[in-house]
């Protein structure tokens, strides 16, 4: 297991320099479909997401695909999450090291050490998946994609990030 080198420390000079990754699930009349996401902390953007019909290591490792691929990190960057199966799985920590990516783990029953994305979590349930009735995990699946690529990344705003988007602060700070 790694150690809690992140320990709280969710403030981040720069993007692609800590993601934080959890999972989570969401009711539907057909099941519970699970949701693994990686934020980066520096503009708390989803920069990698999968849903599936089971917790696995597999799934985590999917969010993990996209967001190498959305993002090509170097070397070096900080992978935070929970002591979770799915993390702590030799599958999933042998794509961290083949990426390059520097695993941090929280301390044992302490879910204060992963608030942001506990918080990102409590934010999507409440303005999204507490207003619908899902018929299908298809459905459901449609409706976090709308939300995270077109609302959540794109256009709502973060008291964190001065009220922008994590798209514009994104941008704002490139240009700086």
């Amino acid at each position: 297991m790694a150690t809690n080198t992140l320990d709280r420390a969710f403030t981040v000079e720069a993007p692609n320099r800590v993601w934080a990754g959890d999972l989570t699930y969401i009711w539907t009349r057909e099941g519970w479909p699970y949701l693994a996401v990686l934020l980066d902390l520096y503009s708390r953007r989803v920069v990698g997401w999968a849903m599936g019909q089971r917790l696995t290591a597999e799934l985590a490792e999917q969010a993990l695909l996209m967001a190498v691929l959305n993002r090509t990190p170097r070397a070096g960057l900080m992978h935070y999450s929970d002591r979770g199966s799915q993390y702590a799985a030799t599958s999933y920590q042998q794509r961290l090291a083949k990426y390059g990516l520097i695993p941090s783990m929280s301390r044992k029953g302490n879910c204060w050490d992963n608030a942001c994305v506990e918080s990102f979590f409590g934010t999507l349930k409440r303005e999204l998946v507490y207003h619908r009735r899902y018929a299908t995990r298809d459905e459901a699946t449609q409706e976090i994609f709308k939300y995270l690529e077109v609302f959540y990344n794109r256009q709502r705003r973060h008291s964190t990030l001065g009220y922008q988007s994590s798209a514009e602060f994104e941008a704002r700070a490139s240009v700086a």
